[in-house]
């Protein structure tokens, strides 16, 4: 929201990428600016260069762009992130980032810091956050990164947004962040693990999902099962099948109501149970009354 505001006066345009993490939307609106949804493509999540251009040339005062992504778990890569290097710079468009899944990527993807790109760091608000690459995701601490002009203007909205975060969990985080290059790599690993336990569940049930190159969510279609709501298998599929996903419709901006997205931050013994559970999937969802599968109540 710092970043947004920061950018952004109230009628200017924002790029939003769909499907999308549910505050950029919200956030440009709370702004007063106008959110462009452009599409990003299953199965492999990717834009087409052609509708992005077509966006750019509405003149957006910036483009929001998580990488990894939530909730698909998409990495752009380099390529993807030069074209809109240059599509930001041709227009004189700010590129507002989320990274916080920076250090939770798959063999073979790369993370690619769009600042980091020749010419960019200059028009990118960087944001991260300390949540999921620590596991403190209920400290709320995170951070913006941008050029000296840029975040002057960034504290000032911070100072009246959120005044600040508390010290004593920034003095704690401070240990967090000396922490060695091997903690990185031990968390690649320990979540490369938890993907493919959970998506081994997946695979047995022979459910059809994106296989994610970063974050740790899975985009599951369900189509299969022929319900008329997303939110209503959710609210089914909790109740009877004791494992809660997030309908795919509250991350899209066009209609879509055959995906759900599931996560796999838990402890392994815990995946474990979500995966025997989800095992009994098909089974009570083919025995699910019509009344049911169109209301969502048992």
């Amino acid at each position: 929201m710092v970043a947004m505001m920061t950018a952004c006066n109230p009628g200017d345009k924002v790029i939003v990428f769909s499907p999308f993490y549910e505050n950029y939307a919200a956030d440009a609106i709370l702004c007063g600016a106008h959110p462009i949804h452009v599409t990003l493509h299953p199965p492999d999540f990717c834009f087409d260069p052609d509708e992005l251009q077509a966006a750019f040339e509405q003149k957006p005062k910036a483009l929001v762009l998580c990488n990894p992504s939530n909730p698909s778990g998409k990495v752009f890569t380099r390529d993807e992130l030069m074209f809109i290097a240059r599509m930001a710079e041709e227009h004189d468009s700010f590129v507002l980032t989320d990274e916080v899944y920076e250090h939770i990527v798959y063999e073979p993807h790369r993370h690619t810091y769009f600042a980091s790109l020749p010419g960019m760091f200059e028009r990118t608000l960087s944001c991260s956050s300390l949540s999921k690459t620590y596991s403190i995701t209920g400290w709320r601490l995170g951070y913006v990164i941008a050029a000296e002009a840029v975040i002057n203007e960034a504290r000032k909205v911070h100072d009246f947004l959120t005044v600040g975060a508390p010290a004593p969990l920034q003095e704690a985080a401070v240990t967090a962040l000396e922490l060695p290059d091997s903690y990185y790599k031990d968390l690649q690993a320990l979540y490369t693990g938890k993907r493919a336990l959970f998506l081994r569940y997946l695979d047995e049930i022979g459910l059809a999902y994106t296989n994610p190159q970063g974050a740790y969510y899975v985009m599951v279609d369900i189509s299969e099962f022929q319900w008329k709501s997303d939110v209503a298998f959710c609210e089914w599929m909790a109740r009877e099948v004791g494992v809660a996903p997030v309908p795919g419709s509250s991350f899209f901006h066009q209609p879509v109501n055959h995906l759900i997205r599931l996560h796999f931050a838990k402890r392994s013994e815990k995946l474990a149970a979500a995966g025997e559970r989800l095992l009994q999937l098909r089974n009570k969802a083919q025995n699910a009354t019509p009344k049911t599968r169109s209301e969502g109540r048992s």
